[in-house]
């Protein structure tokens, strides 16, 4: 039998409307507030756990604006909750450019111009290591990364200069913009590497692999 979950069954129904309207998985939502990949979805599709804990119901509001009553907060009647306002030192606006990095045959490079902003929470980004300075977010295009990185999948990239590693990284070939896994070569050279094994491997001259960031955070729709 379902679960009789009457008092936070709106919450569960707001919840998955403001992630839809943001363009933002609950996986990512997940990770933002420092729980596992799958505890919204729990939440949402099996009502496990019953209520958000107050720091989680908090953040979630704060981040998508609204007065936290509309996720779940038991408050008196005519009283309202409202999500409190965050400092500097809580949330940061990453900027979201407008060009797209393509996980396929690849897409011509494009002036990197904010079109739009994604929030994280500071204290997130800081456990990663990572500097809101150097951070831009991006959309994937195309299938070669499949299944790492699918279609439509928002992307945060590193973009500071600390060499290249291996892993997940926004590049530039031949004026190209790509999102591909790199590794090491032979000798002065570079591993080129799309997961969607429809898609070869190449090696490119090191001097011709221009690295723009390395991917440190995926997101995308359900």
């Amino acid at each position: 039998m379902p679960m009789d979950l009457p008092d936070d069954s709106n919450a569960r129904t707001r919840l998955m409307e403001l992630a839809r309207a943001r363009g933002v998985s609950l996986a990512a939502l997940s990770a933002m507030i420092g729980r596992n990949a799958a505890y919204l979805q729990q939440f949402v599709r099996k009502g496990s756990p019953r209520k958000l804990e107050e720091n989680d119901r908090r953040a979630l509001a704060m981040f998508f604006g609204v007065d936290e009553g509309e996720l779940g907060a038991v408050v008196a009647p005519g009283v309202m909750v409202s999500a409190p306002r965050a400092g500097r030192s809580e949330w940061v606006d990453i900027p979201r450019l407008a060009l797209g990095a393509s996980a396929g045959p690849g897409a011509l490079a494009a002036d990197e111009v904010a079109d739009d902003r994604l929030r994280f929470s500071q204290r997130w980004l800081r456990t990663l290591g990572l500097d809101p300075a150097h951070l831009s977010v991006i959309e994937v295009a195309g299938d070669s990364m499949e299944p790492t990185l699918r279609d439509g999948d928002e992307i945060l990239v590193d973009r500071s200069t600390r060499g290249w590693r291996e892993g997940i990284h926004v590049v530039r070939i031949d004026d190209v913009l790509l999102v591909k896994r790199l590794a090491q070569g032979s000798a002065g050279t570079i591993r080129v590497i799309s997961d969607n094994p429809a898609y070869a491997t190449v090696e490119r001259v090191l001097g011709d692999v221009a690295i723009v960031g390395r991917v440190v955070w995926k997101g995308g729709r359900i």
